[in-house]
C-alpha cells in the first residue's frame, strides 16, 4: 500500500482502515477526498470511519490492552520498537514529506525536517527516557514499606489536525508505547496519507496487533472518540475550542487528557540584541510551514530606542521570503491548507488595517494562477490589544509590537490568553534567561527560534493546553500511579 506524491493526474485510492494489525473494510461507504492546497485538484479518496469503525479500532486497542503483550512488556523491549519505528520512519522519510507537501502544501524543507525527521527524533527522545525512568520505586511507609508503581493508563485517543501530523502522531504514539498503553489514531481529513503511510512502518516493524490503530474520519466523528466508555485518556492537538470541548467531556467522565492548544507567542528583543543577526534567525520560527504551526512566534516585541531599525530589517527579510510551489525546497511559504483558511487569514489581515496597525509588506495573494496562496505579512506600529495580536491567525502573519521598558516588554508578552512558546533575544545570555523565566509560556528559548525542543516537554500556560508531551513528564501523562504496602513488620 505504498504512497507517493501524484506524478499524474491518477487519484490515490485506499478503501481500508489500519485496525487491529490489519486493513480492514470500513462498515460505511463514506469517503474523504484529499484536495491538494496548490492545485486545487483531488489527489486521493480514503475512507471515512463512522461509529461502528471507531467500536471496532476502539475494540481492537481494548483487546490489545487487556488480552495482549504490550502492557507487559519491560521497558527495554518498548523502548527497541519505539527506537525501530523511529528508524522505519527515518527510512522513508523522503516518502512521508513527498506525502505530506502533496495533501496540506508543507514546504519541502519543513516537510523533510520539521514533520518527518523530528517524528523519528521525538520517539528516540521518548526510547531514550525508558532507559532510566523509575517505573517502580521502593519507599518507606507508616508502618510497611511500600512500592510505588507506574502504570499504563490503558486505552488512549489520539486526535490530531493536519498541520504537522507526523510529528504530532508521534508525540502521541510514542508515549503510550513507552507507558505501555495501547491508542487509536484518529487522523485529520485533510491528511490521511501521513496515517496509511505509518501503518505501513508499524507493520513492517512487527507491533503486536492492536496496539496502534490508525483511521480517518471526519470532526464530527471525534466526539465519538473521545466518549467512547472503552476509552481511558485522550490526547488532543488542535484549536483552543475545541479543546476546552475534549477537556469539558474527560471532566464530566473523569477521564484522562492532554491538551495541546493554541498559541500566540512573543519574541522578546532586547534593547542590547544583534539584530543583525538575531532577525535571520527568529524568522524560521515565525514562518515555519507557512505560519502554520501553534508555536510560531507571531509577535515581535521591539524597544521604541531601535523599533524603526527592527520593522525595517524585518521588512527586508520578509520581502526575500519565497513563496510558491511547496514541492521546490527553496520555498518557505508555501499555500494554506484550505481555501477555509485562506479566507481565515485575510480576514485577519483586513481585521489589523481596520483597527488601524501599519501594512508594511503583503497583505494580498500572490500572482500565482492557483493554489490557497497569501503573501508573508507585516504588520508594525500594532497594539496589543489588537485581534491580530491577540487571536491566533494560523498563517504567515507577523506583528510588530513597541515597548517602553523591559518590565513593558514582559507584560505585554504576558497580556495574551495562550502561553506556548517564546524568545528572548540579548546580548547577554544570562540576563536574557532570567527574563524568560517571567513569561508565563511553555517553553523559551535565549537567542534561538527553537519552537520546541524535540527531547523535553512541550505544552503550554493558560489556554495553550493542559499537559505535556516529550520528555518524562510525556511518559508521565500517560500512566497511573498505584501504591502496593508490603506486609506490615
Amino acid at each position: 500500500m505504498s504512497i507517493a506524491p501524484p506524478q499524474t493526474s491518477s487519484v490515490i485510492v485506499k478503501d481500508r482502515l489500519f485496525v487491529g494489525g490489519e486493513w480492514v473494510a470500513p462498515a460505511g461507504t463514506g469517503t474523504i477526498d484529499v484536495i491538494s492546497p496548490h492545485t486545487e485538484q483531488v489527489i486521493a479518496t480514503v475512507a471515512d470511519a463512522n461509529g461502528a469503525d471507531i467500536d471496532r479500532a476502539v475494540a481492537a486497542a481494548r483487546t490489545a490492552f487487556d488480552d495482549g503483550p504490550w502492557p507487559r512488556t519491560s521497558p527495554a523491549e518498548r523502548a527497541a520498537m519505539i527506537r525501530a519505528i523511529g528508524a522505519a520512519i527515518q527510512a522513508r522519510a523522503q516518502e512521508f514529506a513527498d506525502t505530506v507537501t502533496a495533501e496540506m502544501g508543507a514546504p519541502s524543507t519543513f516537510a523533510l525536517f520539521g514533520n518527518t525527521l523530528a517524528a523519528a527524533m521525538v520517539l528516540d527522545g521518548y526510547a531514550s527516557v525508558l532507559d532510566t525512568f523509575p517505573f517502580e520505586e521502593e519507599r518507606p511507609g507508616l508502618l510497611a514499606p511500600v512500592t510505588v508503581i507506574k502504570a499504563p493508563v490503558g486505552v488512549c485517543a489520539g486526535i490530531v489536525p493536519w498541520n504537522v501530523p507526523l510529528f504530532l502522531i508521534a508525540t502521541k504514539i510514542g508515549a503510550s508505547l513507552a507507558s505501555g498503553s495501547t491508542m487509536v489514531i484518529k487522523s485529520a481529513p485533510e491528511t490521511p496519507l501521513t496515517g496509511y503511510l505509518l501503518a505501513e512502518v508499524l507493520q513492517s516493524v512487527g507491533l503486536p496487533p492492536g496496539v496502534i490503530n490508525i483511521i480517518t474520519s471526519g470532526r464530527e466523528n471525534s466526539e465519538l472518540l473521545v466518549r467512547h466508555p472503552g476509552v481511558d485518556k485522550v490526547s488532543f492537538t488542535g484549536s483552543s475550542a475545541v479543546g476546552r470541548r475534549i477537556g469539558g467531556i474527560c471532566g464530566e467522565q473523569l477521564k484522562r487528557c492532554t491538551l495541546e492548544l493554541g498559541g500566540k507567542s512573543a519574541a522578546i528583543i532586547l534593547d542590547d540584541a544583534d539584530v543583525s543577526t538575531a532577525l535571520p534567525a527568529l524568522m524560521p520560527a515565525v514562518f515555519m510551514n507557512t505560519g502554520q504551526v501553534c508555536a510560531a512566534q507571531t509577535r515581535v516585541l521591539a524597544p521604541r530606542s531601535r523599533y524603526a531599525e527592527i520593522v525595517d530589517g524585518l521588512a527586508d527579510l520578509v520581502a526575500e521570503t519565497r513563496v510558491g510551489d511547496p514541492a521546490n525546497p527553496e520555498t518557505v511559504v508555501g499555500p494554506l491548507v484550505a481555501e477555509r483558511q485562506r479566507d481565515r487569514v485575510e480576514g485577519y489581515i483586513h481585521a489589523g488595517v481596520d483597527e488601524g496597525a501599519r501594512l508594511i509588506r503583503g497583505g494580498g495573494r500572490p500572482a500565482l494562477d492557483r493554489g490557497w496562496y497569501v503573501e508573508p505579512t507585516l504588520f508594525a506600529d500594532v497594539d496589543n490589544g489588537m485581534r491580530i495580536a491577540q487571536e491566533e491567525i494560523f498563517g504567515p502573519v507577523l506583528s510588530v509590537i513597541p515597548y517602553d521598558t523591559e518590565d513593558d516588554a514582559v507584560r505585554i508578552a504576558n497580556d495574551s490568553n495562550y502561553g506556548l512558546s517564546g524568545s528572548v533575544w540579548t546580548g547577554d545570555p544570562e540576563h536574557g534567561a532570567a527574563v524568560g523565566r517571567r513569561v508565563r509560556t511553555g517553553v523559551m528559548a535565549i537567542n534561538s527560534g527553537t519552537v520546541v525542543e524535540l527531547k523535553n516537554p512541550f505544552g503550554g500556560f493558560k489556554q495553550s493546553g493542559i499537559g505535556r508531551e516529550m520528555g518524562a513528564e510525556g511518559i508521565a501523562a500517560y500512566l497511573e500511579t498505584q501504591t502496593l504496602v508490603h506486609p506490615h513488620g
